[in-house]
């Protein structure tokens, strides 16, 4: 599409699974603003089966919250009047994300699990997939076993890697022959023919197409995501995936053929476009960003370190539909060591099998808050770690090993994101978004992802982020205008150190310094958290002069000085080490969680007469 002109007003709408939201946008006297919003339960199922009725139900919410006319009322099909016309009616632009039938689902295969496989998952992740499974050569599985699992799966999407070019192609053969002979069956369309992304030794390509025949699969060929040993190149599998998903997915899906006709760029999964507007947020500024995306069914995470962006999904773990797993994998300890309560297990359970049976409902009381703010925390911590083992150097590159190396242990699972050098944390999803206090939402983000140094925390404001990351592939500066000025929520900056001792020790002495010229001097402890009130608009310089034993920053026992800001919540100084202290002796574990939500005013001050079961 051509573009001539800057718009005027723009539309975007992102069709979920159960819920459809419209976000509309105006510039106003010069400024891009958020103008209004608009839900409606989303239609893909019976017995409407029509996208664009759920869409049009979205989009006349906007019409009666802001009295501008959008739909063109004459056709009897989904129409918007385009383009804007002048006064009230009309609008420029129309965008959508989608995550309708459960998102773009996926099965990736690789030769070695280490080093293609985990390629091809990058390539998929990037593409805002859901990976239903990852076979590889060498995962432990018999050949039947894979046929039998491969056989029973539902994909939109094949993707198979394997070999680099010009090595042995055995093993990528091996492979795309245990999925021919499965014969997975596509998720829409009894007559649709399964798409098969190749993207291995280009030597083996003629032997593919003969193992994927054209009367049953559509193969598609791109460039080799691992063409030598020390190179990933994911774009090309990555865009033709993407070039599928509008192609094969999106078109069988019910309405989704007449929408399609409507934007005025290509629709995107949501994950994607959410990653997309992250990673163009961290580009524009040019700082390393960590995002969560935290679901009712998925919790999705984003990484921009060093110019390298990566996102992954953990499909088991959400607040909702899946919230039951994230006791499965957490266990019921890890969540208690977040619980500030006196309850016993099966109280835990029941509140959070509840959840699960009424995915929809939020806490009507305040135990049943805290407890899923608990589960927060875990679904994120774990979504986290499942994003590390993906962000780390390439697999199979050998490297010279340096002096140090020989004197520090390298953990296996070695990532390259250095928690030091993460500049901002963003968190968006509904549980994030509709915290009754701000400062719960970031007590959730510090706690799972625990951060070391200085990191600014921010939230959705309301779920935006993916309609502005499908918007700034046509208006790159709009999107990000808006971004910062009307989806982010400044909450604040956190200082934390990593490192252990003994509840009470002195582990650093800060000061605070004021443009005015004022100083406030404390010491901070281990087991503590400390907040002080510093707004959005006001910069302070601290200074942190950390014992032997802790590391804020510039390593272990080294001052460290930075220029900061405050949020809607303010500065947070985090004392409580790295990982996060958590005692054995469940009283006084509850006791030190009470001073940490205490300072930080996560509840109320009667909150413990408030939770009495």
């Amino acid at each position: 599409m051509t573009l001539s002109s800057e718009p005027r007003f723009i539309l975007a709408t992102d069709v979920g699974s159960t819920t459809t939201k419209a976000r509309f946008f105006g510039k106003i006297n010069n400024e891009w603003r958020f103008l209004a919003s608009g839900e409606a339960p989303t239609t893909v199922e019976k017995p409407v089966e029509d996208v664009t009725k759920g869409v049009r139900n979205a989009v006349r919410e906007v019409e009666e919250l802001t009295g501008h006319k959008i739909l063109d009322d004459s056709s009897e099909e989904l129409k918007f009047i385009m383009p804007y016309r002048g006064g009230r009616e009309g609008i420029d632009i129309y965008v959508s994300t989608s995550s309708a039938g459960g998102g773009l689902q996926m099965l990736v295969a690789g030769v070695v699990k280490t080093i293609t496989a985990e390629s091809a998952q990058r390539a998929a992740l990037g593409a805002g997939a859901i990976i239903m499974d990852v076979l590889s050569v060498d995962d432990g599985r018999e050949p039947f076993e894979k046929i039998n699992i491969v056989r029973f799966l539902r994909p939109d999407i094949v993707l198979i890697a394997g070999g680099t070019d010009g090595g042995d192609v055995t093993h990528v053969k091996e492979i795309a022959e245990i999925i021919a002979m499965a014969k997975p069956k596509p998720r829409f369309g009894a007559s649709y023919k399964l798409p098969i992304v190749y993207a291995g030794n280009k030597d083996a390509r003629e032997d593919i197409k003969k193992i994927f025949p054209r009367d049953y699969f559509d193969l598609r060929i791109v460039d080799n995501i691992r063409p030598q040993i020390e190179v990933e190149n994911v774009e090309p599998a990555r865009n033709m995936i993407l070039e599928l998903f509008m192609e094969h997915v999106m078109a069988h899906a019910p309405g989704y053929e007449k929408l399609m006709k409507l934007v005025s760029t290509d629709i995107m999964p949501t994950p994607a476009a959410e990653g997309l507007m992250i990673r163009t947020f961290a580009e524009t500024r040019k700082v390393n960003v960590l995002g969560v995306g935290l679901g009712g069914a998925t919790t999705n995470i984003y990484s921009y370190f060093d110019g390298r962006f990566l996102r992954t999904v953990s499909a088991n773990l959400g607040m909702s539909y899946s919230i039951g797993n994230v006791l499965k994998e957490a266990g019921i300890e890890n969540i208690k060591r977040w619980i500030p309560l006196d309850l016993d297990d099966d109280v835990i359970r029941n509140i959070i099998y509840n959840k699960m049976i009424r995915p929809t409902t939020i806490p009507m009381t305040l135990t049943d808050l805290i407890v899923e703010h608990a589960v927060a925390r875990e679904a994120i911590r774990m979504g986290f770690n499942h994003h590390k083992y993906l962000a780390r150097e390439l697999k199979g590159v050998k490297k010279e090993r340096t002096i140090s190396d020989i004197f520090e242990e390298v953990r296996e699972e070695e990532t390259y994101i250095d928690m030091r050098r993460i500049d901002y944390i963003i968190g968006t999803g509904g549980l994030l978004s509709r915290a009754p206090r701000r400062s719960q939402s970031m007590m959730i983000l510090i706690d799972a992802f625990q951060p070391v140094g200085f990191t600014y925390i921010m939230q959705d404001s309301v779920f935006m982020i993916p309609h502005l990351g499908v918007l700034s592939k046509l208006y790159r500066d709009i999107a990000i205008e808006i971004f910062e000025r009307e989806c982010l929520v400044p909450l604040g900056t956190v200082v934390a150190g990593r490192g252990s001792g003994d509840i009470g020790d002195k582990i650093a002495d800060i000061t605070i310094e004021y443009n005015d010229g004022r100083k406030e001097s404390f010491t901070l402890n281990f087991g503590e958290i400390k907040r002080i009130d510093v707004s959005q608009d006001t910069e302070v310089t601290v200074t942190v002069s950390p014992t032997k034993y802790f590391d804020f920053g510039a390593g272990f026992g080294k001052r460290i000085s930075r220029k900061i800001r405050g949020g809607v919540v303010g500065l947070v100084f985090d004392g409580r080490g790295r990982p996060v202290i958590s005692l054995k002796e469940r009283d006084k574990q509850i006791n030190l969680l009470k001073s940490w939500f205490k300072s930080m005013r996560l509840y109320p001050e009667n909150f413990e007469e408030m939770t009495t079961q």
